[in-house]
């Protein structure tokens, strides 16, 4: 879980935000044509890579989160056990799930060092509403990871819903951990674990 983590985290930060301009842009273009900008900014800021998380989570707030279907992710994550939710329930639990993610990305996104992204040919129609973005993370001395981003075509333009690195979904990653959690404490379980999770990484991030 750690690792998986790490490598999500390391990387996720290339994904751009959405603009108006960018709406109606593929969803590969917008990958390629933003990482080189991010990359330079992470490589240059002695800050981020001495650990400033805070500065790092600015960076996740504005690069990341306008491109990511945080309702949706959390949605396919909790999995059946959503439906039985309420309204109020379903909101913290994205509210809690969004900040564990932003707390453990930029915890991690500070060991980010001189990785190559490379992108894999685009297959899909101009007409798809759904995509997958491949992309393979190279670095000396260590086997290539892939990183594939599922996208969906939304009026606020292309948003992701999950991330599979090295053959592992994010959202099923955590299905299994989220639907013991539910088993034991029902959905307020549930959702004191995710706020319990926030509280341990803010402490161990001001270590």
């Amino acid at each position: 879980m750690k690792r998986f983590l790490l490598l999500l985290s390391a990387l996720l930060f290339l994904m751009p935000a959405v603009h108006a301009a960018d709406a109606a842009k593929a969803p590969d273009a917008l990958v390629r044509e933003v990482s080189d900008d991010v990359l330079t900014i992470v490589r240059k800021d002695r800050s981020i890579q001495s650990g400033d998380t805070r500065k790092v989570a600015n960076l996740v707030e504005d690069k990341v989160l306008p491109h990511f279907n945080f309702r949706r992710i959390t949605m396919l994550a909790v999995g059946k056990d959503w439906r039985g939710a309420t309204p109020e329930q379903q909101d913290k639990l994205v509210e809690a799930f969004r900040s564990l993610l932003v707390r453990t990305y930029s915890n991690a996104l500070t060991q980010y060092r001189d990785q190559i992204i490379q992108y894999k040919p685009a297959r899909f129609a101009e007409a798809d509403t759904t995509v997958r973005v491949q992309t393979e993370v190279r670095q000396a001395g260590a086997q290539p990871i892939s990183i594939d981003y599922s996208l969906e075509k939304t009026a606020d333009g292309w948003k992701v819903f999950d991330v599979v690195v090295a053959g592992v979904s994010l959202v099923t990653n955590y299905r299994g951990s989220f639907a013991r959690e539910v088993q034991t404490g029902g959905i307020d379980g549930l959702i004191r674990s995710l706020e319990q999770k926030n509280r341990d990484v803010e402490v161990a991030s001001t270590r």
